[in-house]
């Protein structure tokens, strides 16, 4: 070979490497993670105090603001507006340091445990929000568990510290003992609850003190006060500060990388979201410590690097962001690769082409073009009518990624349109809120298609399809409860005869899977005593 061959025959391989790094690097600046919690814990008002203080906001809202205060960001349904709770999940980018920070903000109501779940499959962090008065609370438990079950490591803060509430040393023995997992402190409360000054900082050992603005709409100034000097500053509340900080030490309670990661131990950090105390030190440990996109498992088990050709999966799709364009967002979790706007990408679960002329960076309600995405990013595909939860697009080498299981229904009711001359909207609409996962949608011959099922894991999932189905898609419903409690998968050959049981029915998802309704967890183990010979199986339980 010559010399000019071979420098021709190194070229593409020097390339492929240089891209390689490149993508790599890219890749250990994002930070993806969701905030998680009990509902009124304030995680909309830590969501959007964050984006303030990266300075990608000037001024912060409030959920449960007087009228005409601004709504959070993330926080953009009418639904969500009129109660002030998170009903849909969210994704916010923006820069901070010299990282990319891709937030996502989860629903807290227990009814929208799927729509979370969903979005736990896409981080590689969580900050679990915890209410200083109130402590661990079922929901909170219940998104620990899926945490734990996925293997993400937790960040843990408790908030709303400048209102009364327990003592900072019983909140870390009750998260140490009710699940197990051990709490380093990054910092600690300097005052009580509810005479919040400030935090010692106990890895630089320092006094980092806040001062309230009005409102807490902007940035609380702080003022960094060495050890030495911080008596001055808060007197024996530093002493406090300060002994207990050292009680912890004794206990074996500071920050370790390994146990955090292995999610053995959590970081704790003390907030007050709606004074934006202690924000910004919760940016830092999220930059500092939480950690970089590192691929993921596809079906087979094996590990797709970040650096291998482009790969993404579908987390959750949505419709009715924008009532002017009436088109529908498929959020994507970049796994490896490069993405550019305009790629040809295939869609694994049909092998047909996808066009990513319409790529977007979503920030809430608002949306940019998106030219490029790296691992760790959240992207947008407009017009994406073929994706659903779960399905994988990749680009040259051909990867399927696990897909989302759904949680068992445990309520169910008939749909009906009002408006007969609304018939084709009516189709339209239902189709839309089942592929999207507002709601499951089962049928039936005996019903027909006037007539699907809707089926949840909450009630509050009906109010959003039904104001959905009224306000977006123009075609109002009637919902009928119907008497069943429990769902099980049942086999096609035994599907008439467990149809012809008192308090049962059987009816088909859209995915083709055949479930029987029965009207108590009673029903149905009576049924199974009496029918051991049929084979009932249980829907996956996506909470862990």
């Amino acid at each position: 070979m010559t010399d000019k061959a071979l420098d021709d025959a190194l070229v593409p391989k020097a390339s492929n490497t240089a891209q390689a790094a490149k993508i790599s690097a890219e890749a250990a600046r994002r930070r993806t993670f969701a905030v998680i919690s009990h509902p009124d814990a304030g995680k909309s008002t830590l969501t959007e105090a964050l984006a303030l203080h990266a300075r990608v906001i000037t001024e912060a809202g409030a959920i449960h603001g007087k009228a005409g205060r601004r709504s959070t960001v993330s926080d953009w349904m009418d639904m969500e507006k009129a109660r002030g709770i998170s009903i849909t999940s969210t994704a916010l980018q923006f820069p901070y340091r010299d990282c990319v920070i891709n937030l996502l903000d989860t629903p807290g109501h227990a009814d929208f445990s799927e729509d979370t779940y969903r979005v736990l499959t896409a981080v590689d962090c969580a900050v679990m929000l915890i209410d200083a008065a109130k402590g661990l609370e079922p929901q909170t438990l219940k998104l620990f568990q899926v945490c734990k079950h996925r293997g993400i490591p937790i960040i843990t803060v408790i908030n709303k510290w400048d209102r009364p509430g327990r003592h900072a040393l019983e909140l870390m023995d009750e998260i140490h003992e009710r699940i197990g997992l051990r709490t380093t402190p990054l910092t600690w409360p300097v005052g009580i609850a509810g005479d919040f000054k400030g935090v010692m900082d106990r890895r630089e050992n320092k006094f980092i003190r806040f001062t309230r603005t009005a409102g807490g709409a902007t940035a609380a100034p702080e003022e960094h006060i060495a050890a030495a000097d911080a008596h001055a500053a808060a007197g024996d509340d530093w002493d406090t500060a300060v002994e207990e900080s050292e009680l912890l030490s004794i206990d074996g309670s500071d920050y370790d990388r390994e146990t955090f990661l292995s999610g053995e131990s959590s970081p704790v950090l003390f907030t007050s979201a709606a004074l934006n105390f202690g924000v910004n030190q919760l940016l830092d440990v999220l930059v500092e410590l939480a950690p970089a996109p590192s691929g993921s498992l596809d079906v087979d088990g094996v590990r797709r690097a970040v650096d291998s050709p482009f790969s993404a999966f579908v987390f959750k799709v949505q419709a009715g962001m924008d009532s002017s364009h009436r088109d529908r967002i498929a959020y994507a979790r970049v796994v490896s690769g490069t993405f550019e706007r305009g790629d040809v990408l295939t869609h694994a679960a049909t092998g047909k082409p996808f066009v990513t002329k319409y790529a977007q960076s979503v920030f809430g309600q608002q949306r940019s073009t998106l030219d490029d995405a790296w691992p760790g990013d959240v992207i947008g595909l407009a017009n994406a009518a073929a994706l659903r939860p779960g399905d994988t697009l990749y680009r040259d080498i051909p990867v399927v990624y696990p897909p989302i299981p759904s949680f068992s229904p445990e309520h169910f009711a008939v749909a009906r349109g009002t408006d007969p001359s609304k018939h084709k909207q009516f189709r339209k609409g239902i189709e839309q809120l089942e592929q999207e996962g507002v709601v499951q949608v089962l049928r039936s011959d005996k019903r027909g298609e006037q007539a699907p099922v809707f089926a949840a894991v909450g009630p509050m999932q009906f109010e959003v399809a039904a104001h959905r189905m009224a306000t977006e898609l123009s075609a109002p419903i009637a919902l009928e409860n119907l008497p069943y409690q429990v769902a099980r998968v049942v086999r096609p050959e035994d599907a008439d005869f467990v149809n012809r049981q008192v308090s049962a029915e059987v009816l088909t998802r859209s995915d083709g899977v055949m479930l029987v309704l029965f009207s108590t967890p009673w029903r149905l183990e009576g049924f199974q005593r009496d029918n051991p010979d049929v084979k009932l199986g249980s829907l996956v339980a996506a909470e862990g």
